[in-house]
């Protein structure tokens, strides 16, 4: 039987009519990368809180690292990087890091270590600068989210939750980040993140939980999700005059559904039609196909079947 890192069992959390999270159940394996995911407002925060016993459920269970999250001390395992960040912005680099270091446990000299070690692996201590002497005001919003990060890893935690974690990050950051998970992963630590970006989450995550309006839609690995609900995808990329390939697309006889991303279209085909005629009519239309693949689909694309674009819209708008 595999060891869970996390075991959530039946929670939910109402606020006077409005419900936050309904009967979410979930089991993560030790050692696993987890993504947590839906549009902004769908309860990933909320769940993350009670996860950390920062709000209590109305119902159900959570057992983490084998132990109710009501056990004293189980926190000193786990690093937390919430949604809102918050650093004390008058208070130099180092500083703030040795303060979350010692509040769980690691003595100054070590914490000075590690430290050192992980601001020359995010860049932020160099040869020509060591940003650790500057206050954390005079830093732009990517390095402080790296600072934070930083600071959320510093113990050694063997679980990692994550709150939209690449909110805000610029690409470089981003990989930076990507990388940093990767290697968590590869030493055995498990890694929960909430994120409405499925790009990220399909590249990065073994299994995955989609949840919208408070309530899980699916969750599996990525491999089974993707095979549970594939079919007749195809990706199609093209380049000259596209605007007849895009009418050809409203064809519902032989299109379900269509992703349009302007020169790249993922489309799921009715049931029965045939790949190889679609194929035919997209290159009558005199535009240069350079990309035409059986696929499975796509988090993106099985995200916006199960939730809904209108469902997106609206999530957009609130908070997780």
């Amino acid at each position: 039987m595999t060891e869970l890192a996390l075991d959530i069992r039946g929670i939910s959390k109402n606020y006077a009519a409005h419900v936050a999270v309904r009967s979410l159940s979930l089991a993560v394996p030790r050692g696993a990368v987890y993504g947590l995911l839906g549009p902004n407002g769908a309860g990933k925060t909320t769940s993350i809180r009670m996860i950390l016993n920062i709000i209590a459920p109305d119902t159900g269970t959570i057992t983490m690292l084998g132990k109710p999250n009501t056990d004293p001390g189980l926190l000193d395992r786990v690093g937390y990087l919430p949604e809102e960040r918050g650093l004390y912005k008058k208070m130099q680099v180092r500083r703030v890091l040795r303060f979350l270091a010692e509040l769980k446990g690691v003595k100054s000299k070590e914490a000075d270590r590690r430290i050192d070690e992980w601001m020359e692996r995010f860049a932020l201590r160099t040869p020509e600068k060591d940003w650790g002497l500057a206050k954390l005001e005079e830093l732009s919003r990517g390095m402080q989210q790296k600072v934070q990060f930083i600071g959320t890893l510093l113990h050694d935690p063997e679980l990692v939750i994550l709150d939209e974690p690449f909110s805000g990050l610029d690409p470089i950051n981003a990989q930076a980040l990507k990388d940093t998970v990767v290697d968590l992963k590869k030493r055995g630590r498990t890694v929960i993140f909430s994120t409405h970006l499925m790009d990220n989450a399909e590249r990065l995550c073994d299994s995955v939980c989609i949840i919208a309006q408070g309530e899980k839609v699916l969750d599996g690995t990525v491999a089974g999700v993707k095979a549970e609900h594939g079919g007749n995808n195809v990706a199609l990329a093209v380049s000259g005059d596209i605007s007849q390939v895009a009418q050809l697309l409203l064809d519902h006889e032989m299109v379900e559904r269509v992703d349009d991303s302007n020169r790249f279209f993922e489309i799921a085909l009715q049931k029965g039609a045939d790949p190889q005629l679609l194929l035919r009519r997209v290159v009558e239309t005199g535009a240069v196909v350079t990309r035409f693949e059986l696929v499975q689909p796509s988090l993106h694309q099985i995200f916006l079947e199960k939730v809904g674009a209108t469902g997106v819209e609206v999530g957009m708008t609130g908070h997780g």
